[in-house]
């Protein structure tokens, strides 16, 4: 009796979380680090539409399990090449985060932002300044030069894209271009390294953006006032999206698909005719795939893959890729200023950085501390959703020469 007593506790320890804890004690210490992301989401407020349910799909993906089929999360199913046979075991012995998590792997969920996204943003200042284009442009230099520093310290070229995409400043961006580079690949990160690093810079853009607003400009250039912009007619509204769509898709086909869902969201805006769907992508869709993205973004952030050198390469790179894509917003715009004759506010060209619209409201704020009379926020909108074109092209760019 005392035998099979001793039989059935045995069993159960060997099943229980307890023994899966003992047996890898570093998922402990990652769901410590989930506790931090929650703190920082829930007190400090920082991205919490996102980085909490980040922080929770990382607490469960990383709660102990000894048995396969107890497991929320298998990450060993994305290390390895993909095939039907894979798709078949996610779908038939995957736990749930796996099963959402294709919604990242699929490229669905970003695109499905877009949507939403777009629904929600007004191109009228880039429509009334089509010198916006360039300002949002010269802000994905970052991007760029990233991506050949990341090359020089050794890395893929897929490790170099997804860590250089960080630099536009774009959480979905960041998601869609890792997503198809390292998923399957072999490699110590995985999507879940770089959006936790892209969403983590998007919340620090009041800390990272000012000192080099104030480095790069002096106290007269922020003092510019700007004319008011012109309003664009409804005409030029609806034309906009699809002629976008139409360029991007011929020069970039990479990017179609994001830029195509953008312009769809805002072309059903700017429409008029469409209220309900517009009403559905901007809450109820919007609010559905931010919750099934950042958990199943956070189910990939395991102690194998975050709590390595890699990673930390990662944040490193990835605060230079954003000061970058900064500083290169700014000296653009400084240049233009003086082909203008003084007529541009080169604070401005930070706002180049696809973080709206807070990158637009910390161009409006230092503007203001300069002389309290100077709005800018509406000059800075025009370079704010030229960046998220921009991280788009960007982002179509890099998928295409490193799957050339």
């Amino acid at each position: 009796m005392l035998q099979i007593l001793q039989d059935i506790l045995g069993g159960l320890w060997e099943t229980s979380g307890l023994a899966g804890l003992a047996a890898d004690p570093m998922k402990l210490l990652m769901m410590c680090v989930s506790f931090l992301f929650m703190y920082l989401a829930i007190v400090r407020k920082f991205e919490p539409l996102l980085l909490l349910p980040i922080a929770f799909g990382m607490f469960l993906s990383n709660l102990p399990a000894v048995l396969p089929e107890d497991m929320i999360f298998h990450a060993e199913y994305w290390n390895e090449q993909q095939s039907v046979d894979w798709l078949w075991k996610v779908l038939h012995d995957g736990g749930l985060l796996d099963k959402l998590y294709l919604g990242v792997k699929l490229q669905i969920y970003p695109c499905l932002i877009f949507l939403g996204i777009g629904t929600m943003t007004d191109f009228g200042p880039l429509i009334a300044n089509p010198k916006s284009f360039l300002l949002g442009a010269a802000a994905q230099g970052g991007i760029f030069f990233t991506f050949l520093a990341a090359g020089y310290m050794g890395m893929s070229a897929a490790e170099c894209g997804s860590i250089a995409i960080i630099g536009g400043a774009d959480g979905p961006t960041s998601i869609y271009v890792s997503s198809k580079l390292l998923d399957g690949a072999n490699s110590n990160l995985n999507t879940g390294t770089i959006a936790l690093a892209a969403y983590t810079y998007m919340a620090l853009v009041p800390v990272i953006q000012p000192p080099i607003m104030r480095f790069l400009t002096t106290e007269e250039e922020r003092k510019i006032k700007m004319p008011q912009l012109r309003t664009p007619s409804k005409t030029e509204k609806i034309v906009f999206p699809v002629v976008v769509t139409l360029i991007v898709a011929l020069l970039v086909p990479s990017a179609a698909a994001l830029v195509g869902m953008l312009m769809f969201g805002n072309i059903l805006k700017e429409s008029g005719v469409a209220g309900r769907l517009v009403d559905t992508a901007q809450n109820a869709l919007m609010n559905i795939v931010t919750i099934f993205l950042g958990v199943s973004v956070g189910a990939t952030c395991t102690a194998s893959n975050v709590a390595n050198w890699d990673f930390i390469k990662v944040l490193i790179l990835g605060v230079i890729a954003f000061s970058l894509g900064t500083a290169c917003g700014l000296l653009l715009a400084k240049f233009m200023n003086w082909l203008s004759g003084g007529k541009i506010n080169p604070l401005i060209g930070s706002a180049g950085v696809s973080a709206v619209p807070m990158a637009a409201r910390i161009s409006q704020q230092e503007g203001a501390k300069a002389d309290p009379t100077n709005f800018l926020l509406m000059h800075a909108m025009g370079p704010n959703v030229a960046g998220v074109i921009g991280s788009a092209v960007a982002a179509g760019v890099l998928l295409s020469v490193i799957n050339y």
